[in-house]
């Protein structure tokens, strides 16, 4: 599955411009792996293939991380990868926090 479309990227704002906009943080796509792992992005930098939203998991968390990572981990026992939640709906972070 790919975790990120051309429909996906399109609406994604780059990273620091909700804060230059002064725009609200919404989730626009939600990742999840193993049993207890979920990835909110809601910014992503198309070159670096850094995201930064909301991280649930052993910890919360708000902060930027790898979707080259995410695209490389498999969970055990099966090796499992990372998925894209195709039900999710954009929300805003605060909401999701």
């Amino acid at each position: 599955m790919k975790l990120l479309t051309k429909a996906i990227l399109k609406k994604l704002p780059t990273i620091g411009s909700n804060e230059k906009n002064n725009k609200e943080h919404i989730a626009h796509v939600k990742l999840f792996g193993g049993s207890c792992w979920s990835w909110f992005i809601s910014e992503f930098n198309p070159d670096t293939k850094e995201c930064f939203g909301w991280v649930e998991g052993l910890e919360n968390e708000l902060g930027y991380f790898s979707l080259t990572e995410l695209e490389e981990l498999k969970f055990p026992p099966f090796g499992l990868p990372v998925e894209r939640d195709i039900c999710f709906e954009s929300t805003p972070l605060k909401e999701l926090m």
